[in-house]
């Protein structure tokens, strides 16, 4: 075996997956069977975690599961306030905002939602709660002993789900959107008070043919997020 070449093709390989994976908007109504779902948590269950605490833990839909909570979570944020775990940013500035900005503008561009249009706005915003019509969703919980550092294991892990379902023809939706109603999955899942909801991420089969899914998002350049030190 060339270890080159072998190095080469993984690169690619990766580079490949890096490039192609987008956040789904609209799933497909079709489900994903059980085997090819284990599949991707085999593989996500191989994300690396500090001491190997491996904190994540999911709960997972499908069938009429994945109806109910859409329905029930869908009719809870119209009339409850949200509920977050984690807090969330508590402002966007500089090149952040202007990146965040750049990405809302993509979405409801290709959604035909005009700047100001408050009505498609919201509209498309509680999508998030319909997961998109996705068929699946996976709840991620951390220990809340495990603090911040168990919050970060658990993003390690969803960037593996999201790089191992597109490895497997599926599409996901990473949803800090969820999470913001935390006291309501608990609720609704029975998670014990000692776990905390870190995201959601919506499932499935892509629909390739919805304009929703036919905007890519921009990178930085490498050297506008590093700073070298040689001496």
């Amino acid at each position: 075996m060339n270890p080159t070449s072998t190095g080469t093709d993984l690169y690619e390989a990766l580079s490949r997956i890096l490039a192609e994976r987008f956040t789904c908007r609209q799933f497909l109504p079709d489900p994903v069977p059980r085997a090819t779902v284990e599949r991707l948590l085999r593989l996500a269950q191989r994300t690396p975690s500090w001491c190997n605490t491996q904190p994540w833990r999911l709960h997972i839909t499908e069938g009429a599961a994945t109806e109910r909570l859409r329905a029930e979570l869908s009719a809870h944020v119209r009339s409850h306030p949200d509920s977050p775990d984690f807090p969330f940013p508590v402002r966007y500035t500089g090149v952040h905002r202007q990146r965040r900005r750049a990405c809302g503008l993509q979405l409801y561009g290709s959604l035909g939602i005009a700047k100001g249009d408050q009505e498609g706005t919201l509209r498309q915003m509680l999508r998030n709660f319909e997961l998109f019509d996705a068929p699946h969703v996976a709840i991620v919980t951390t220990e809340a002993d495990l603090g911040v550092y168990g919050a970060v294991d658990c993003g390690l892990y969803i960037d593996t789900f999201l790089l191992a379902a597109h490895s497997l023809g599926l599409a996901a939706a990473p949803q800090a959107a969820l999470a913001a109603y935390s006291g309501f999955l608990r609720a609704h899942f029975g998670i014990p008070d000692h776990r905390r909801v870190v995201a959601g991420i919506s499932f499935g089969y892509p629909d390739s043919d919805h304009p929703v899914n036919a905007f890519r998002t921009d990178r930085e350049e490498p050297e506008n997020a590093v700073t070298w030190y040689a001496s």
